[in-house]
């Protein structure tokens, strides 16, 4: 059987840490991710030294992002359409071909800006592809009653690849602008090994309770599958609306701190130790998300973490105290998983099978979405409207999304228990 059965009568479910496959599709994606990330801070820092032009980095930064916004819907059709694990596979050693030419070409002193845009663009494309299709191999890895607890682990996983990357590709940088492309490219090679080493399909078998098999009709109807799938759902509908919501709030608060920060004197060591204790503050919120998600009713993780969020950006915009200010902002970051993992683990539950990779790109896209649009909005807003009242304006914004949450008539209705899924009709 391509996905984890459910046990006979009787028979112990082994845990996640006796989870060969699981282990191995783990571990890939952790060096893989600290790879990307390493590398991700490296870009700009790359293209800076190479052409000595801001806006020229800044143009590789987006040039490696800019494919999370726009290729997601079709990866997500792809994904259901193609095997994976195939995917996985070449996603792997395609970006192990990209990112190693960028390594041959400063070896040998012949890099040039658009190679750097041309291998940033296709290692995001790639990405893209690849995490999901990992998304979606999660319900056919693990038995369907540890899907929460596995989503738990990558949540921690993902934050903690981007605490630790962050300075790593700084630090590696300084050591010699090849060196970490080097470890990307390494980390792509560990990731394809792990791959290949795990025997589970990623997939239900077609004819399956689960699925009917990858999708057989034109590609151009399945791009907007996921979305109208999504759309008809109406918990999923409100919880991807809330947290784009609250996606762009993060991110327009993350600049209105910084900007606030530097304003008050402070050294960029203190913002890196701001951004370094709400990192760990997430690592610490993903490995009680599993607790938190068997305990808690749907409706109580979703209300309280919006509430929560709308209470911690009021006092970010009460007051001047830097120490305060970091407390807050780490309380938000612990937020952040306990919601991310039962919203997720729902998602999951309720997804069939052959449109699981379509649903995780359509809230992928809106979520990414946000981000982006947070950017743009946390410039306007600092630039008309100054750190304090910026800050208030988003304090206003998460209170309108956390009275939304609670009178939401498909939010108060969720009393069920993300770790206990609903059947599949």
């Amino acid at each position: 059987m391509s996905r984890v059965d459910d046990p006979v009568a009787g028979e112990r479910i082994p845990p996640l840490h006796r989870n060969r496959d699981f282990l191995l599709l783990w571990s890939g994606s952790a060096v893989s991710m600290l790879g990307s990330t390493a590398s991700l801070v490296a870009y700009p820092l790359l293209v800076l030294a190479l052409t000595g032009s801001p806006g020229a980095a800044g143009l590789a930064g987006f040039v490696a992002l800019v494919p999370t916004l726009l290729f997601q819907l079709p990866a997500g059709a792809l994904v259901d359409r193609w095997d994976r694990k195939r995917v996985m596979i070449w996603c792997d050693v395609l970006r192990a071909l990209g990112v190693g030419s960028i390594v041959a070409a400063i070896a040998v002193d012949e890099l040039h800006l658009w190679h750097v845009l041309t291998v940033g663009f296709v290692e995001g494309t790639l990405s893209v592809g690849y995490e999901l299709a990992a998304g979606a191999a999660i319900p056919n890895v693990v038995h369907p009653s540890q899907v929460t607890t596995a989503l738990s682990r990558n949540e921690a996983r993902e934050r903690a690849a981007v605490m630790a990357g962050t300075p790593l590709g700084g630090a590696l940088f300084g050591l010699g602008r090849i060196w970490p492309f080097v470890l990307d490219t390494v980390s792509y090679l560990v990731s394809l090994l792990t791959l290949l080493f795990i025997r589970r399909d990623f997939q239900a078998a077609p004819g399956s309770a689960t699925g009917t098999g990858p999708g057989t009709g034109k590609l151009a109807a399945e791009l907007t599958h996921g979305l109208r799938w999504l759309w008809g759902q109406p918990f999923l509908r409100t919880a991807t609306l809330l947290v784009a919501g609250s996606n762009l709030l993060f991110r327009v608060l993350f600049l209105i701190i910084i900007v606030a920060f530097e304003a008050a004197g402070a050294a960029p060591a203190a913002i890196g130790l701001l951004l370094g204790v709400a990192g760990t503050s997430g690592v610490l919120g993903s490995l009680v998300a599993t607790w938190c998600a068997g305990r808690f009713p749907m409706r109580a993780i979703v209300i309280a973490a919006n509430w929560m969020w709308a209470l911690m950006t009021c006092v970010i915009a009460l007051t001047d105290d830097r120490y305060l200010i970091g407390a807050a902002y780490a309380l938000m970051w612990f937020v952040g998983p306990i919601w991310n993992v039962a919203v997720a683990g729902y998602q999951m539950a309720l997804t069939p099978d052959h449109i699981q990779g379509r649903v995780l790109s359509a809230v992928s896209l809106l979520a990414n979405g946000a981000v982006a649009l947070g950017s743009l909005a946390g410039g306007y807003l600092l630039e008309s409207l100054g750190p304090a009242h910026a800050a208030w304006s988003m304090a206003v914004w998460m209170v309108l999304l956390a009275a939304l949450a609670t009178l939401s008539r498909s939010i108060r209705r969720a009393s069920f228990l993300p770790i206990e899924p609903p059947r599949r009709s």
